[in-house]
């Protein structure tokens, strides 16, 4: 963990939207409050007033909606690094929740605070609104695969997702990584039961398209993969945008 737990949110906004200096001290000098938390803890939690916006330090989240009977759909899954409730920062009630997947740490930044400084900095509210930008262009990549891609591929491409997204971050390695999530978490995420998803896992290790030992999980053939689960990664919009280079350098 780095002695101030924001400069992981500032590295990850600034993937996509560099910012001058001035700002990135401003985001740095961002009063937090520093949380432990188990997994199935609540970052956010639906119904409820939004209080502060927590940036993942450690440890893995999912942000989740529930049916009137208790079933459960993953909608998507957040890394270290990334801001948890930017999407409540002007809104006055979450509509869904963010619980941990693993045990973790959050840095609980004042709602107030993070309020001003993107009211106060044309950059930083562009940033800010990239990140948000891109949650919902996940969400619909997301829609796509629960809905139009045979179970192989939805599996496939969000363990693709997941591989490109920790390998920006620079949380794994040649592509392979620890998969922090159960299966029956999976399935939820997946629209799938536990033991359909069992069978997929199965027939992706026969094809030879991943190895597991457990939850450690590599690709023996990246682009291969990538064809199985029809990914693209456009989607991430990890090409920093040329507009955001000329205002990180004013």
């Amino acid at each position: 963990m780095p002695n101030n737990p924001l400069q992981l949110l500032l590295d990850n906004l600034e993937l996509r939207s560099p910012l001058p200096k001035s700002d990135r001290e401003a985001i740095l000098a961002l009063p937090y409050t520093l949380k432990s938390l188990a997994p199935g803890s609540y970052a956010v939690r639906e119904g409820e007033p939004p209080s502060g916006c927590g940036v993942l330090v450690s440890g893995f989240a999912y942000r989740q909606k529930l049916t009137g009977d208790g079933g459960r759909q993953i909608l998507s899954i957040h890394i270290p690094g990334e801001a948890l409730d930017f999407q409540n920062i002007f809104l006055n009630v979450a509509d869904h929740s963010v619980q941990m997947l693993t045990r973790g740490h959050l840095a609980v930044i004042p709602r107030a605070d993070i309020q001003k400084v993107a009211q106060h900095s044309a950059a930083i509210a562009h940033a800010v609104l990239v990140s948000t930008l891109v949650e919902a262009s996940i969400f619909r990549e997301w829609i796509l695969n629960v809905g139009r891609r045979d179970a192989k591929s939805r599996l496939a491409h969000v363990l693709c997702e997941l591989a490109v997204r920790l390998d920006t971050n620079g949380l794994a390695e040649d592509m392979g990584y620890h998969l922090p999530m159960t299966q029956a978490e999976l399935a939820d995420a997946l629209g799938l039961t536990p033991v359909h998803l069992n069978r997929v896992i199965r027939s992706l290790e026969a094809d030879g398209l991943i190895n597991r030992s457990k939850r450690e999980l590599s690709f023996p053939d990246w682009e291969r993969m990538r064809d199985m689960a029809d990914f693209n990664d456009r989607y991430l919009h990890l090409t920093v945008q040329e507009s955001a280079r000329q205002v990180a350098v004013r």
